[in-house]
């Protein structure tokens, strides 16, 4: 086991809190004016996949269990879960629906993870950081909107609702943030 502090713990990381393995599903730092900074921490535990939350002071350790992080890329969907392939021993390992959670939206074949593994046993998926989309409807351009401020709601390809700037139309093919469902950019292809 590792220690580290409270503030560095980021999503996908792997903590022994108590005996026990949790998955960190998000983690954020709040800096209130007054006070002691804290690090909100929702997790799932692997055993039974019971959700908890935590919150620690921003400068307390807290165990970080070892896990590998191993590149595999995705090769298909079935009933029994999501299934990645080790590119490097061609070794296939399958992702449960659970572990999975709501990236499976962003998953594409032939995409490239980084899983990470506990004794084996695959724990978290983190994704690539962008993915390319295709937007497959959004509103009309409403006249009189500056493109600076304002954006517009729009359904990518994989049935996800991001906001878009209003000079992207259906059809457009968009970057897309995977941590927050953001727009990023115009995809260059």
């Amino acid at each position: 086991m590792v220690k580290v502090i409270a503030s560095s713990v980021r999503k996908g990381n792997v903590l022994d809190v108590d005996g026990k393995l949790y998955v960190v599903l998000t983690a954020a730092n709040f800096h209130p004016g007054k006070g002691t900074p804290v690090t909100q921490v929702d997790m799932r535990r692997i055993v039974d996949g019971v959700k908890v939350s935590e919150r620690w002071r921003t400068t307390e350790q807290v165990e970080r269990a070892f896990v590998e992080d191993v590149n595999f890329q995705y090769l298909y969907e079935d009933g029994e879960g999501f299934h990645f392939m080790n590119p490097a021993n061609y070794d296939q390992v399958v992702v449960d629906v659970e572990t999975m959670g709501d990236q499976k939206a962003y998953l594409q074949e032939g995409m490239t993870c980084i899983l990470s593994i506990h004794e084996g046993i695959p724990l978290a998926l983190e994704l690539p950081r962008h993915v390319t989309l295709e937007i497959t409807e959004t509103e009309p351009v409403v006249k009189g909107q500056t493109a600076s401020s304002s954006y517009k709601p729009a359904m990518l390809s994989n049935g996800v609702r991001t906001m878009v700037p209003p000079h992207i139309n259906a059809g457009t093919r968009v970057v897309i943030a995977t941590e927050d469902n953001s727009y990023v950019e115009r995809a260059k292809d």
